[in-house]
């Protein structure tokens, strides 16, 4: 079951990417062809973007999958350190999300309790906010999960 979960961000990624990219050839094909660009582009890029980078979020960051700079390597692995750097990591990381959380859910209620919606298709633009929050929020759990696990592993070895 929980393989099957895992895959729904990712299939959500790619779902959304291949719809970015048919949107993207049709929007060019029709802007150089018949001259008659698609006018929602600009806004379904935008929320295509959001829905690729943050549905993928908890499973990029806690596999170690970003993009990390190794300057403290050696000296953590040279004092036999580096379970505990990468728990601390985790931990930290996990629990600096909060703050982009909290206020990209403000922004989220602000957007509901003013009604904004987008331009062309009038998409409620709190539906968009709620999901990176969403994602935000998984991906700060699952952060301290990994670095608590980081250390109870360590703990027993």
């Amino acid at each position: 079951m929980l393989r099957i979960l895992l895959h729904i961000p990712v299939v959500t990624a790619a779902a959304a990417l291949f719809l970015l990219m048919v949107m993207t050839f049709s929007d060019v094909m029709l802007r150089s062809v018949a001259n008659a660009p698609i006018e929602q582009a600009t806004e379904l890029t935008r929320i295509f973007m959001a829905i690729i980078v943050f549905s993928v979020m908890p499973i990029v960051s806690t596999n170690g999958e970003h993009i990390a700079v190794d300057l403290t390597d050696n000296l953590f692995a040279k004092a036999g350190l580096t379970r505990v750097r990468e728990g601390l990591l985790f931990l930290i990381c996990g629990a600096l999300l909060f703050w982009p959380l909290q206020r990209v859910w403000i922004l989220a209620e602000r957007s509901r309790d003013f009604g904004d919606v987008t331009e062309y298709l009038s998409i409620p633009q709190f539906l968009v906010g709620w999901f990176i929050a969403g994602s935000l929020a998984i991906t700060m759990i699952a952060m301290i999960c990994v670095g608590l696990a980081i250390f109870v592993r360590g703990a027993k070895s």
